[in-house]
């Protein structure tokens, strides 16, 4: 609360829920369509991430799909990278550096989707996720 006024001995009350409201969206820009699919998850990890590959693998299965990837810890878990091994004879996978979000364009989404839907309004007011207009990138993974 910034500022407000109240009678004297009256102290404004002000609702609060106790809680922080947060998704959990794992999502790809696609450069060649600019199209971002994601998958809503309670909880980042390897099966969700699995999970979010098969459902890119579903519309993007074909010899020279491109993925490039953050350095998100379920990003390098054994089971992940026996699926990329499995798939390699469509799907070439490469790493960003270390703590570089500058190089990875669904950082700018998901700031520009903070500052755009939820700065200074109730998380239920916030519409649906992933609606701008996108950056044309490679196919990223986040």
């Amino acid at each position: 609360m910034h500022a407000t006024w109240s009678r004297v001995g009256q102290p404004p009350e002000v609702p609060v829920t106790g809680e922080r409201k947060n998704a959990k969206i794992l999502g790809a820009i696609e450069l060649w369509r600019t199209r971002f699919p994601y998958r809503e998850e309670t909880v980042f990890n390897a099966a969700s991430y699995l999970a979010f590959l098969e459902q890119l693998a579903r519309s993007y299965r074909r010899p020279g799909a491109i993925l490039i990837q953050d350095n998100a810890s379920y990003h390098k878990e054994a089971e992940v990278w026996s699926w990329f091994r499995s798939n390699r004879h469509w799907l070439e996978v490469h790493q960003l550096p270390p703590y570089s979000p500058e190089f990875n364009p669904t950082e700018r989404l998901w700031q520009r989707r903070t500052r755009d839907d939820t700065d200074s309004r109730l998380w239920r007011d916030a519409g649906p996720p992933c609606t701008h207009p996108l950056l044309p990138a490679p196919f990223w993974a986040v």
